[in-house]
């Protein structure tokens, strides 16, 4: 814990920074620079030896210089990141096109020991891929840094599951980390990688994991920069086919694919199974129309030979008999009974 008198010291020394960066905003980014690493510099050399940071520990010490540089970074990323008085961001564009145009280059191409068919490895790979790309979503230099360490110890992971669980070298992190950038392409790599450079602690460069890393990282940019046929091995004919497009991988398809290329081809698979069964379908549905129509052809013909064979005689309706009606035949008719009276003791007929 720091002594009251201690962090009202920290906050004033932290305040006139922010707001002499944020009213000197047409500063070169170099002259931004060397402010905050003189601020580094002399809040190291303050925390260390001034009376009111007495009795605090070197663990404490490097918390406060942390501390303060994520706070101040993030404060000034705005103002400070990628500056349009910088070529910064055509740099961007420039390294991104560069790596669009490697999208063939294969673990082959460049020796890297990656099993990508497996897929543990395969996802390892992922988690280092996204990791790169993380890195230009943070603020703040250490937690940029610290996207750079995360995917290469995924690297590490990567190649250690590759061999069966035997230990990566050195040496076989470099053409890793090449592999993963060209498949990453992360945005704005330039620019993270120039932020970081003017605006980290410089005792976070020189020395740890998170710098080694993060030398390696620009070695990467620099021979992606420069590469060429003989980088890769290959002859400047298949090389510049490989580069207009004339020439694919033959196992392009099957080597690495991030998730959503990989998803992206199953679609295509499914949507291909499902055009050849709609086109069987509408086979079939065309099939049963027109047997529906010669069935209803062959159904009125059989009905017309039936009607030829066997004509139809429409016979006139039946009337309904009135015996009340007047007859006009009458006369052709017998006269009726006449009663007869016959003697007594007889009945009447």
């Amino acid at each position: 814990m720091l002594s009251k008198p201690a962090a009202l010291d920290v906050s004033k020394h932290v305040r006139a920074l922010v707001e002499r960066i944020q009213n000197n905003g047409d500063a070169q980014v170099d002259d931004q620079s060397e402010i905050i690493q003189d601020f580094y510099q002399i809040m190291i050399d303050r925390l260390q030896a001034h009376h009111v940071y007495r009795g605090v520990s070197q663990g404490t010490i490097d918390k406060l210089m942390d501390f303060m540089e994520k706070y101040v970074m993030t404060r000034l990323y705005r103002a400070i990141f990628c500056p349009v008085s910088t070529d910064d961001e055509e740099m961007d564009l420039a390294i991104q096109k560069r790596i669009r145009g490697f999208h063939w280059v294969s673990v082959q191409h460049l020796e890297a020991d990656f099993a990508v068919q497996d897929p543990v490895v395969r996802a390892i790979v992922d988690s280092a891929i996204t990791d790169i790309i993380e890195m230009d979503s943070k603020r703040a230099p250490q937690d940029k840094l610290a996207c750079i360490v995360n995917c290469s110890n995924h690297i590490f992971e990567a190649l250690k599951a590759s061999k069966h669980d035997e230990p990566a070298s050195a040496d076989d992190f470099l053409p890793a980390l090449i592999y993963i950038v060209l498949k990453a392409n992360p945005p704005r790599l330039q620019s993270n990688i120039k932020y970081i450079t003017r605006f980290a602690n410089p005792s976070r460069l020189m020395s740890g994991e998170a710098g080694y890393y993060f030398t390696n990282l620009c070695c990467v940019v620099a021979f992606i920069e420069k590469m060429n046929a003989v980088s890769l091995n290959m002859s400047q004919e298949e090389f510049d086919r490989y580069m207009s497009g004339e020439l694919t991988p033959p196992d392009q398809h099957d080597g690495y694919m991030c998730e959503g290329l990989r998803l992206m081809y199953q679609n295509l698979n499914t949507l291909a199974d499902l055009r050849q069964r709609h086109e069987k379908v509408m086979a079939e549905a065309m099939q049963l129309q027109q047997e529906m129509v010669e069935f209803k052809d062959s159904f009125k013909q059989k009905i017309q030979d039936v009607l030829a064979r066997t004509p139809l005689t429409i016979k006139p309706r039946k009337t309904k008999a009135d015996i009340d009606a007047e007859i006009a035949d009458q006369d052709l008719l017998p006269s009726p009974l006449q009663p007869q009276v016959v003697e007594a003791g007889t009945a009447v007929v």
